[in-house]
Formats: C-alpha cells, sequence, structure tokens
C-alpha cells in the first residue's frame, strides 16, 4: 500500500518521527506498521515483558511508570501524540505504558522496526535526536520540580495540559476561557509533580477561589485568566 494511503489522515504525521522521513523510508514503516485502539485504563507494555512492540502515539495520553521498592506505583513520564513508544535494542521493557485516555498508536513490532532502522540509517539518526531532545526536556521538568513551589508547579502542569491535549480535547472560545478534559487524578497529578494529594486539591481550590481557573465537572478544567496563570508559573 503507498505511503500516502496510509498517513494522509494522520493527524501527528508533521510532528511524529514520520514527519521527518523521505518516502522510502515511510514505505518501509508502512510495511510493518498497524494502527490500533486502545481503550482508556489498558496497559500496554508492562515493565519486565520481553520488549515486543515499538509505536508512535497518533491520539490520547500515554503514563510511563514503574514500581517502587515497596510495590507502589510511581509516574516517570508522560507521552502525548506524536511522541514515540518503547525501546529498540531493549530486550525487556523498563516501564509499564498505560492509556490514560482512549489511544490510537501506530505499532511497529521491535524486531522488524530494528531491521528498518539498520537498512535506513538516518532515521536511526533522527531517532536518536528526538530521544536525546525527550532526555532533556526530562533534565528540564527534574530541574522545575526542584525548584518551583507546589503553586507554581501546579500551574505550570496545568498550562502544559492545556497545549498538550490540544485537539484531543481542548474546547477554545476565541480570546476567551480555555477548557480541556484533565486526563490524570489528583492523586497521580501529585505523583509526577511530586506532592500530595492534599497540596495539590489545596493548590486547585486557590485558583478556583482566585477565578483563575473553574472546575466544571470531575475532569474538566476551565483556565479562566491564563495570564495570571502563567504569571504564577514563571514566578521562580
Amino acid at each position: 500500500m503507498a505511503s500516502s494511503n496510509i498517513c494522509s489522515d494522520c493527524a501527528v504525521r508533521d510532528a511524529a518521527l514520520c514527519g521527518s522521513l523521505n518516502d522510502g523510508e515511510l514505505q518501509a514503516l508502512n510495511s510493518i506498521g498497524d494502527r490500533r485502539l486502545y481503550p482508556r485504563g489498558s496497559t500496554i507494555i508492562w515493565a519486565g515483558d520481553e520488549s515486543v512492540i515499538c509505536a508512535n502515539l497518533l491520539s490520547g495520553m500515554l503514563k510511563l511508570a514503574t514500581s517502587t521498592p515497596d510495590g507502589r506505583e510511581q509516574i516517570v513520564g508522560l507521552l502525548y501524540p506524536a511522541d514515540f513508544v518503547g525501546q529498540p535494542y531493549a530486550e525487556e521493557a523498563e516501564n509499564t505504558v498505560q492509556a490514560l485516555t482512549d489511544v490510537e498508536l501506530c505499532v511497529f513490532p521491535r524486531r522488524q522496526f530494528e531491521h528498518v532502522l539498520e537498512d535506513h540509517v538516518r532515521m536511526e539518526r533522527l531517532l536518536l535526536q528526538r530521544t536525546l531532545t525527550a532526555l532533556q526536556e526530562a533534565r528540564s521538568r527534574m530541574l522545575m520540580l526542584a525548584r518551583k513551589s507546589a503553586s507554581e508547579k501546579v500551574a505550570d502542569f496545568l498550562l502544559e495540559m492545556a497545549a498538550k491535549v490540544g485537539a484531543g480535547g481542548c474546547r477554545p472560545a476565541p480570546g476567551g476561557p480555555l477548557t480541556f478534559d484533565l486526563p490524570l487524578t489528583r492523586g497521580q497529578m501529585a505523583d509526577v509533580l511530586g506532592l500530595t494529594i492534599e497540596t495539590v486539591s489545596r493548590q486547585l481550590t486557590r485558583l478556583k477561589a482566585s477565578g483563575i481557573i473553574t472546575l466544571p465537572g470531575s475532569r474538566a478544567v476551565t483556565i479562566s485568566d491564563r495570564a495570571a496563570l502563567e504569571a504564577i508559573a514563571a514566578a521562580a
């Protein structure tokens, strides 16, 4: 099947790895790729299991998690549309990958994907560049967590969610409030931000009382005063 038939309706093609590939490289991926839908709560990859797939995240949101020595879950990362999922050349999965929302993946069998990389060195280099960029972003987030106060962390997180969720849930009104569905529970937010559930709840309540956000539903968040939220996030 021609690459244009497979990729023409892909919402993240320009932002994902595929956006940097030439026709020959795209065709090589298309020959092994398969689109799959997973409902919210599905576990796509289990930590410690054999690493069998790599994928591009087309829509939705995933969490990367590991277990602490006492058996508790620790969220170590979040993946958004256009992000790459999985670890080429790793025999065993390092983290559990679970769907926070309904998701669609473009899935490649890991070993076949590795063969494609070996046959297309430029693609391998592009993937390495994306991996290094993701690593730098993770380091920047660690620095943010170390330096920001609780209010700054929560404000920054809400702004990031509004930007990342994008077409997958934002309902913006021109010049007005921005409403999106928050895919994480308050407990998961606390896990990501290094806070307690009580602290996250307290900060959200303060933002609501200040008129900066509203919470119209169980997961919906409306940013009513974006400038004020940005000022809080940038206070450090």
